[in-house]
């Protein structure tokens, strides 16, 4: 099967990625990606009713050593597949609507890890980057 030319290319989330490590200031690319729907690893503990419930997001926090834990999410299957293969699930979550729920713990997010446009905002900056472009 031949995949579409299309598929290759970036999808809006990850222009405003790029744009962001140009400017990290930058309002339209926040408020692209805080509108973006983005990939978010089920945790294979998670109870299939709760993996699917819309009221309720169980987020998926790595530990790092001598770091803060962190969230990753992605704005594709390919971008997931490269950093984490072994996901078999996963939510597509508004990013904004996460960012605006986002717990008062030093728990960090990245977006896209693995790439070439990667992006970690502590919990500050989730909270106050993206929820605000969200708005």
């Amino acid at each position: 099967m031949e995949t579409p030319a299309y598929d290759d290319m970036p999808t809006p989330a990850q222009r405003a990625l790029d744009a962001l490590a140009e400017n990290a200031e930058d309002p339209a690319a926040l408020h692209t990606l805080a509108s973006s729907d983005v990939l978010l690893p089920v945790p294979d503990d998670a109870a299939t009713e709760d993996a699917t419930d819309p009221s309720a997001v169980a987020l998926p926090v790595l530990e790092r050593p001598g770091d803060n834990p962190v969230v990753p999410v992605f704005t594709s299957e390919v971008e997931m597949a490269e950093l984490l293969p072994f996901v078999s699930r996963y939510r597509l979550v508004p990013l904004g609507a996460l960012a605006s729920q986002w717990p008062a713990d030093d728990i960090s997010l990245t977006i896209d890890g693995s790439s070439e446009h990667g992006l970690t905002l502590t919990s500050e900056g989730v909270r106050t980057l993206l929820a605000r472009a969200a708005g």
